[in-house]
């Protein structure tokens, strides 16, 4: 394709994105200030000029075809290139805009991220938030994800991160609980209490813990496993045992001496322990929306 012939459609390329981006027709006019039949004509000429369907229409949401999520995604980096060029020049910086859309693991995002929402959305008036808690792997193409923060020694193939925070676990009892049962000295101690544990793998229950050149395993047992970390943190309340918890989730009750560590002279170590990073797509240009909040969050977790 000819540069004459390619000038054409670059508005509806920057249309297209803009469509993605708000799943709808009439929101992408209305924010365009064109009418929802302009919009739809500029897209049916893109669709033809590149020979391909790139939208599938239902009556409840517009879907990316395969070859749609590829040229979205060039679409993508051509605005933020010129972007890019605007804010160089000096004369421009844009403010941050549109939907973003992020993957967080539960307890990292009720704990962590989610008291800091409503301060970045009043500083940047015009992002939106959309939030997913869950644990499980996305593929930020497919589940159309932004950013996705996920516990990990370094970010996977194809990907571009930054790291925010480090997240540790410790054990934790009530002093009500230790009164009565006793308080470990040794991990091996363990065995002889009652623990909470994550309960969604056989290994969740085998803890493990070093000192120093120590490395030892200790199968624990109990009469209550969550997998959801305020639900540990409550049952260690309600002194049902010593419970395995991200410090982020324990730090609270610890400081007002609700609970009390357990073992503190060991470390106590996951599959969920390490480093928090904010995981991308990789792109020569970060969208203002996600540069905004990934150096937000980054000045919020620091402190």
């Amino acid at each position: 394709m000819s540069t004459n012939q390619l000038l054409p459609l670059l508005a509806e390329m920057a249309i297209f994105v803009r469509v993605v981006e708000v799943g709808s027709f009439s929101e992408a006019a209305r924010q365009l200030g064109s009418t929802p039949s302009a919009v739809s004509r500029a897209i049916a000429r893109l669709e033809k000029a590149l020979g391909n369907r790139l939208l599938q229409r239902t009556t409840r949401k517009l879907r990316l075809s395969d070859t749609g999520k590829a040229v979205y995604a060039h679409c993508q980096d051509m605005l933020h290139a010129a972007q890019a060029a605007i804010e160089v020049s000096g004369h421009h910086h844009e403010e941050p805009y549109g939907q973003l859309r992020l993957s967080v693991p539960k307890a990292v995002g009720h704990f962590l991220i989610h008291p800091h929402i409503p301060d970045f959305l009043a500083r940047y008036p015009k992002v939106d938030i959309s939030m997913r808690l869950d644990d499980r792997y996305v593929d930020l193409i497919d589940d159309e994800v932004d950013v996705a923060i996920r516990i990990t020694n370094q970010p996977p193939p194809g990907l571009m991160g930054r790291p925010l925070l480090s997240i540790e676990h410790l054990l934790c009892a009530t002093p009500e609980y230790l009164a009565q049962h006793g308080t470990p000295q040794h991990p091996h101690d363990l065995k002889q209490h009652s623990c909470i544990y994550l309960g969604e793998e056989p290994s969740d229950s085998r803890w493990k813990f070093t000192q120093g050149n120590k490395q030892l395993t200790v199968q624990v047992q109990g009469r209550y496993a969550a997998n959801h970390t305020g639900v540990r943190l409550d049952a260690v309340l309600q002194n049902l045992g010593i419970g395995s918890l991200p410090f982020f989730t324990a730090r609270q009750a610890l400081a007002t001496g609700r609970i009390v560590p357990v073992l503190p002279e060991w470390n106590f170590k996951t599959n969920y322990s390490g480093m928090a990073w904010a995981l991308y797509p990789p792109t020569r240009h970060l969208p203002s929306k996600l540069r905004a909040f990934l150096e937000f969050l980054s000045d919020r977790l620091e402190h």
